[in-house]
């Protein structure tokens, strides 16, 4: 942990004295520009900037209350997890962040509504919920901002599960990482629309954090990556202001291309993508040779998300009938 993030927690938990029960829901998120590297990895902090868009009720619910039981519980989508399972060590081993060595045996409850470890996201908004609700619990007075350096601990991307809409996740200068958190950017999209056409629910063969490692040590492809994300994540921020379909799409695509071409090029090589995820971008693109306004995005997983506006939905839809609908700016 830095020595920020504890230094926050510990002046917030000067007058806690007591858990209360607390729940807390958190969106997760897809990055429309990736961070894929750090530039610490103790402290999270990545080598670029992103942005996100939330995808509304796709995320975590999570509660957090004292353990009758006398010793910590973690359960998961219903189950109660063996205390070896790596999601329960993770979780409270961000627990223990709030605890400062205090013996105070927690019940964690959290229940995902999207596939865990599938490539969506989930460890984002998890992390973010369980942040929320940890706060709660403990009565701390946190703001948004400084939930989400907690929750960039946890998760990477969870900084940026803090919000709903359009996040960017500030690279930050600083070297303890003060300045590495999520901003909610003031834009609105109505008609902003994303498909997720899912090609593997299971879990993924390796996890982000060490796919990224990998390709840091070993990828000759790596080393101009972080300077043209951080080149991509301004266009994308800027289209994202004009609501620029036509100036967004193929950067938000060529971004996620770039990122997947330099773990490809790893050595042993990464891939995430699968057969599957190759026939769905081929359609892709004939589709949008045919006139489709629709692009790619993928993350480290399997599966491809489409972003597009409202009036390509019943296309796109057409084209992927068993792709999941999400309009991020309606009916939260």
């Amino acid at each position: 942990m830095t020595d920020a993030v504890r230094d926050m927690i510990a002046r917030a938990m000067a007058g806690a004295t007591d858990i209360r029960a607390a729940e807390a829901y958190a969106p997760s998120n897809i990055a429309l520009s990736k961070y894929w590297g750090k530039r610490d990895a103790a402290r999270n902090l990545p080598l670029n900037s992103s942005v996100s868009i939330s995808l509304a009720n796709w995320g975590s619910h999570t509660r957090v209350e004292g353990s009758g039981t006398g010793h910590d519980e973690v359960h998961h989508n219903g189950t109660l997890l063996d205390p070896g399972d790596a999601f329960a060590r993770r979780a409270l081993a961000f627990a223990d962040l709030f605890r400062g060595g205090r013996h105070l045996p927690l019940r964690i409850t959290t229940q995902n509504s999207i596939p865990t470890a599938a490539g969506l996201a989930s460890s984002a908004s998890g992390f973010a919920a369980l942040t929320r609700a940890l706060a709660g619990a403990f009565g701390l007075d946190l703001d948004d901002t400084d939930l989400s350096r907690i929750a960039r601990i946890g998760s990477g991307s969870a900084a940026r599960s803090i919000w709903h809409g359009f996040v960017r996740w500030n690279r930050g200068e600083a070297e303890d990482g003060h300045d590495s958190h999520g901003v909610p950017l003031d834009l609105r999209w109505p008609g902003f629309r994303i498909a997720i056409v899912a090609v593997d629910k299971g879990p993924k063969p390796f996890s982000s954090r060490d796919g990224m490692n990998h390709t840091v040590e070993t990828s000759p492809l790596f080393p101009p990556w972080p300077a043209q994300a951080e080149a991509d994540c301004r266009v994308i921020e800027d289209a994202i202001a004009a609501r620029d379909m036509a100036a967004l799409g193929p950067r938000v695509e060529a971004n996620a291309l770039a990122m997947h071409a330099t773990m490809m090029a790893a050595r042993p090589p990464l891939c995430y993508l699968t057969g599957g995820s190759w026939q769905v971008l081929e359609r892709l693109w004939q589709a949008r040779a045919d006139g489709l306004a629709a692009f790619a995005t993928m993350d480290a997983g399997p599966n491809v998300k489409l972003i597009f506006e409202e009036s390509s939905a019943a296309d796109v839809l057409y084209l992927f009938p068993d792709a999941s609908l999400i309009a991020p700016f309606e009916g939260r």
